[in-house]
């Protein structure tokens, strides 16, 4: 190694922030969601999880039942300098219908309903903001929740990356891919190949 220190402090920039900001998010299956947003330029991490139910780390199959109020959920972990909140949530509603309530597709519970779950008031204005934008564009007829994450926990390993490492399973190939060539099209300067 050339020096003892990874960065020397001549190397370091004063100015350089290296923060993080995180917002969870619900658009259906999480499956699909975290196959577009592990694509986006800027966003440096994505997990699959379950938030804003009554039940204290459910199973998959809890969640599927319909009773824990759970939501499938992706934390999206994103650098503020490289992309912004609303950026992130532009293409949250490009992806996904905010206006079909507790359903995807043919995607139907309150696990697959449209919902942003903020940490901080910053965020929930932003988040409160675009929505009403959306729901403009819409007519009025936008179901997304914008509440405080709560409850939230880690979705089970195998649902980790899952598009990435089942890109030619059925529901992959004909649910996540159609999603994942949309961002591409509609956001081509902010796609990152996978």
């Amino acid at each position: 190694m050339l020096f003892d220190n990874p960065l020397p402090t001549f190397f370091k920039n004063p100015n350089m922030t290296t923060s993080t900001e995180t917002i969870t998010l619900g658009g259906g299956c999480f499956w699909c969601t975290e196959a577009v947003f592990e694509r986006v330029i800027g966003v440096s991490a994505v997990e699959s999880g379950y938030s804003n139910g009554h039940v204290k780390n459910p199973s998959y199959e809890q969640v599927c039942g319909g009773d824990t109020g759970h939501n499938e959920v992706i934390r999206v972990s994103f650098d503020p300098s490289n992309i912004t909140l609303r950026e992130v949530l532009e293409i949250f509603f490009v992806i996904h219908d905010p206006t079909t309530l507790n359903r995807q597709g043919n995607d139907t519970g309150t696990q697959y309903r449209s919902g942003i779950y903020f940490r901080s008031a910053d965020q929930e204005a932003v988040a409160r903001e675009v929505v009403a934008q959306v729901n403009a564009h819409h007519h009025g007829r936008v179901v997304t929740e914008v509440l405080a994450e709560a409850n939230y926990s880690r979705a089970e390993d195998y649902h980790q990356h899952y598009f990435a490492n089942h890109p030619n399973q059925g529901y992959c190939a004909m649910v996540a891919a159609p999603k994942v060539e949309k961002f591409k099209k509609t956001f081509a300067s902010r796609y990152r190949a996978g």
